[in-house]
């Protein structure tokens, strides 16, 4: 509540009693407030009037602020409020309203004018010292001045601020402002009478802020780490960091009791006077300009868990997040400290997979060893190109078995082979019915068919008879020797049924032997539609004579047959000759004079046999002396063969003809464990080819271990030597496996 006093009248002043002295002045009733009070004091009287003792107890204060206030000259710094806040108390209530001034001519507090909100804000008027603190230091006649220049300076002040309204009013002067304005002339008696009425000072009513009760806190402060605007989300842990210092911590004093850090510090309370003397008589503090409260967050509501509406942050780079974490700042970026840097995070990394690297390689499985042949890979015979005494009509090959050509001459096509067709049909029946040894086979009957077509004039026939039987082997004499048309399908009909599936099975035979320029129609070759080429009847002639049994038939001049008259003889008169030995002839018009021959010389103490045909013979007038003609050719062939066919030395025994290849770059030679001959003609071209015999090579083995072979040739021409170690395979060591790549 505001309460207004009146100015103290010479009337009041008279009402005092009589035994005071009325002329006296205020200020002579105030030089020696102290001494009165303490005389007062120290004597008890209880008919001391009231306001005497209020007089005393105020001149007491004031002069006890004075003294502060002098000693405050010398600590100006802790008097002053902080944070530039004139008048605001330490507890932070703000004085709502100030007492009127008693000099008659100022105006009254009350009488101010409300300042308009939006106006400017003038600065503060320094409170000037009060009249009792400057009668106490400096005389009466510096308390005389301030007092006697007050008046005039308090109504300017007035002036001011009715001209000019303010928001709340300028605080007084204070009780030393009060006294000095006051008349000088007065007497006791009026002293205590204004002191009955009401005392010089009394304490201002004010307005506290309420200040809400404090909430209990939900959650206790938090110092939360704060991203960098600056930051780069998409650096990596290399980058140099960038400390960013965490934000210090509130003090105790300026927390607010249940608040948040994020609700802001406490304001710290300002340097106030000391305080006045106890009593019920004691004056209120210097009024000071109203301070205005900082705005607080508002308390969070109870039981309300605070809420963060922060987004969370990204992952911050390793480095960064540890500098933030122990708060310590890493050292200046330089290009050392950046090398040096890279280098500690690296090299672990570089020798971890090293180490794996290492590790896979050494688990891994060792390629397999192969052999390799380093010796050089033909041969050549000495004697320069081989000369062959071809015949000028017709066509033919010859060829060396195992070996390989010698040659070939004519027009090598499809052409009626005549009777030569039955070394198939013998080639099926063996095939089908095989013979071994002394083996005879089963007995097969002749049949009215093959009785009747051994009276034919117009072909070559064996004289059996229905009802008869012979062996496999003896009707098999019967189609190779005389050439018997009818045996050759009393043959087929026992074989297969019928003569055209046996036909089939021929031309199956051919298909499977590789040859592609043969067709067979009929069993015995009659029929000129029966073609052939001589690179194809040497294939035949190669595969039949595997037969024991065939090559015993074949090479037989004549033979004797129970139930058939005579002595058989051969139609191939030159298996007297040397070495002759077979295979079969043939004739007719459209295919002329053809002869299937086999004939062997003797190689370094082996058999070699000599395959060639002549197909096609027709410089001669009649049928057989064509036929004579193709034998007369092949007797020339077969003795230019058999005297150029011979051998030589293409690899020496330890000879090195090859190495172990480990396949990681390791070899180890090898050696033959003999002489290894080659069978050849003049100016004949061989191939080396080194293998391993089918068996797995080992990783590791000793000196003369045999690990393959070497051959030339192939067939029954093949010649080869086994070879062997020439020192030790040993496994690759560390260093190898580390270091391969495939």
């Amino acid at each position: 509540m505001f309460k207004t006093l009146a100015p103290r009248t010479p009337e009041d002043d008279a009402e005092k009693p009589a035994g005071e002295p009325a002329e006296k002045p205020a200020r002579e009733s105030a030089e020696k407030p102290a001494e009165r009070s303490a005389g007062e004091a120290s004597d008890g009287a209880p008919g001391a009037p009231e306001g005497d003792r209020l007089k005393q107890a105020v001149a007491a204060w004031v002069a006890t602020a004075a003294a502060d206030g002098a000693d405050g000259g010398e600590d100006g710094a802790r008097d002053e409020p902080e944070d530039g806040e004139d008048g605001e108390s330490g507890d932070g209530e703000e004085p709502e309203a100030v007492e009127a001034s008693g000099a008659p001519e100022g105006p009254s507090t009350a009488d101010e004018p409300v300042r308009d909100p939006e106006a400017p804000v003038e600065a503060p008027e320094a409170p000037e010292p009060s009249w009792f603190a400057a009668k106490k230091t400096g005389g009466e006649k510096t308390g005389g001045e301030k007092a006697d220049g007050e008046p005039g300076e308090k109504a300017d002040a007035a002036s001011d601020e009715k001209a000019e309204p303010k928001p709340k009013p300028e605080p007084a002067a204070g009780p030393a402002r009060k006294t000095a304005s006051a008349p000088e002339a007065g007497t006791e008696a009026e002293a205590e009478a204004e002191a009955d009425e009401s005392p010089v000072d009394q304490p201002t009513t004010m307005f506290r802020a309420v200040r809400p009760p404090a909430a209990p806190a939900v959650d206790q402060p938090t110092t939360a780490l704060k991203l960098p605007r600056d930051l780069d989300l998409d650096s990596d842990s290399e980058r140099t960091s960038t400390f960013v210092p965490l934000r210090p911590d509130i003090p105790a004093d300026r927390k607010a009791p249940g608040a948040s850090t994020a609700a802001g510090p406490k304001p710290k309370p300002a340097a106030t006077d000391k305080p006045a003397a106890a009593g019920p008589a004691a004056a209120p503090a210097a009024p000071a300009k109203a301070a205005v409260p900082a705005p607080s967050a508002p308390a969070a509501a109870l039981g309300e868990p605070e809420r963060t509406r922060q987004q969370p942050l990204p992952p911050l780079p390793p480095l960064d997040l540890l500098a933030e974490l122990t708060n310590t700042p890493p050292p200046p970026p330089n290009v050392w400290r950046t090398t040096l840097r890279r280098i500690r995070i690296w090299t672990p990394l570089v020798l971890l997979l090293l180490i794996v690297f290492a590790i896979v390689q050494m688990v891994r499985p060792l390629p397999a060893p192969a052999l390799k042949l380093s010796a050089a890979p033909t041969y050549t015979f000495e004697g320069g190109a081989l000369q062959m005494p071809w015949p000028t009509d017709g066509q033919g090959a010859v060829e060396v078995e195992g070996v390989g050509s010698m040659g070939t001459y004519g027009a090598q096509k499809p052409a009626p082979i005549a009777s030569v067709t039955k070394t198939m049909t013998a080639y099926v029946i063996l095939r089908d019915h095989p013979l071994k040894g002394k083996q005879q086979g089963p007995e097969i009957t002749i049949d009215k068919k093959a009785a009747e077509q051994a009276n034919s004039a117009h072909e070559s026939t064996a004289a059996v008879k229905e009802g008869q039987k012979y062996t496999e082997k003896e009707l098999l004499q019967l189609l190779m020797i005389p050439s018997a048309n009818n045996v050759a399908r009393l043959l087929a009909r026992w074989d297969a049924g019928s003569e055209q599936a046996f036909v089939d099975k021929m031309n199956a035979a051919a298909k499977e032997l590789g040859m592609t320029q043969s067709r067979y129609t009929d069993p015995s070759g009659l029929l000129d539609s029966t073609v052939s080429t001589p690179r194809d009847q040497l294939k035949l002639a190669k595969a039949v004579m595997q037969y024991d049994v065939f090559r015993e038939i074949v090479n037989m001049p004549n033979m004797t047959v129970d139930g058939i008259e005579g002595r058989i003889e051969n139609n191939n008169n030159i298996l007297l000759e040397p070495g002759v030995s077979g295979i079969k002839t043939g004739s007719s018009t459209p295919a002329g004079g053809n002869l299937l021959w086999s004939a062997n010389t003797v190689v370094d103490g082996k058999n070699r046999r000599i395959l060639g045909i002549v197909m096609g013979a027709q410089d001669a007038n009649l049928l057989h002396e064509k036929l004579q003609r193709a034998i007369d050719n092949s007797l020339t062939i077969i003795q230019k063969a058999q005297n150029d066919v011979t051998s030589a030395a293409v690899v020496e025994k330890d000879q090195v003809v090859g190495y172990v290849d480990d396949g990681l770059g390791g070899r180890t030679p090898v050696v033959a464990t003999k002489e290894l001959k080659a069978v050849g003609w003049p100016g004949l071209k061989v191939e080396l080819d080194l293998t391993d015999g089918g068996k797995a090579l080992p990783h590791s083995g000793k000196a003369g271990d045999v690990v393959g072979t070497i051959s030339i040739g192939e067939g029954a021409g093949k010649v080869s030597a086994p070879v062997a170690l020439r020192t030790d395979l040993v496994e690759p060591g560390f260093d190898k496996k580390l270091t391969r790549i495939g």
